[in-house]
């Protein structure tokens, strides 16, 4: 399609706004935190690191840290297991209830995160389960599984079923296959969902706000919490820096990722 140089400009004008709008907060932000001035009042006054040496000693920044690490890696790691093995059966069976099964499992993602997070805090006292780590693990894992997912049924559909074949053909077992054929070719798709599943966890507050405990506490939530407090405020700008970098990373790392790939021998059954 031809486009005339009038609506390349246009398009390209619009395309720089958008990113303009969606990046320059997080700009000013991550400019805030070396600000000399305890204040989030723009153009900042001075450079400074005082605040991210407060940032450093804070007890609570730390422990909401460790608190978001630790749930992002636990629902991550349920994500993999789970992401591939769903993934791994849509793609290779027929069965009835298939497509609704699909449906269910990206649903999560699709809907809006409060109906997520009043609709599992219902069913962990239901259950009877007590919020803690293990509630929160489990309801970021609800949508870390979407990531995999996805990711996973994408590479499943490039992969040619012939180089299974072949393998069984020349005497390998289904194990063999899928150690020695499948996963190679399944590793770059499944690390850059896990990347993916990790960022998404980590920032991650309105389903936290439902199913974390009493005194647990995430980063994000940390922030939320911290930034009406005007004495907060400069240390709440540098954690929030630190937050957009660790999720950033690894959504970059991820693109990399799959974007290095080279196209496989593709088709599905």
């Amino acid at each position: 399609m031809h486009f005339t140089r009038t609506v390349r400009v246009l398009f390209g004008t619009l395309t720089w706004l958008v990113l303009a709008f969606l990046y320059v907060p997080l700009i000013i932000v991550a400019v805030l935190s070396f600000n000399s001035v305890a204040s989030l009042a723009w153009p900042p006054k001075g450079f400074t690191l005082h605040w991210w040496r407060l940032a450093a000693h804070s007890s609570g920044a730390r422990d909401a840290l460790m608190v978001s690490l630790k749930t992002a890696v636990g629902a991550t790691a349920i994500a993999l297991v789970l992401g591939l093995l769903a993934a791994l059966a849509i793609h290779r069976f027929r069965f009835f209830g298939r497509e609704s099964l699909n449906l269910m499992i990206v649903l999560p993602i699709a809907l809006p995160g409060i109906v997520t997070g009043i609709a599992l805090n219902a069913a962990f006292r239901q259950v009877g389960f007590a919020f803690g780590y293990l509630t929160l693990i489990i309801a970021h894992a609800t949508f870390c599984i979407v990531v995999l997912y996805n990711n996973m049924l994408a590479r499943f559909r490039r992969l040619s079923p012939n180089l299974e074949e072949a393998s069984a053909d020349l005497g390998a077992h289904t194990f063999q296959t899928f150690r020695y054929v499948t996963f190679p070719l399944l590793r770059t798709a499944l690390l850059a969902g896990g990347l993916l599943a990790f960022g998404l966890s980590f920032d991650e507050i309105v389903v936290t706000t439902f199913a974390a405990g009493a005194g647990l506490e995430t980063l994000p939530i940390w922030i939320f919490r911290n930034l009406s407090r005007g004495d907060q405020q400069p240390i709440v700008t540098v954690v929030a820096t630190v937050v957009m970098v660790m999720s950033i990373i690894p959504v970059w790392i991820a693109q990399r990722l799959t974007s290095d790939d080279g196209p496989l021998t593709g088709g599905t059954r």
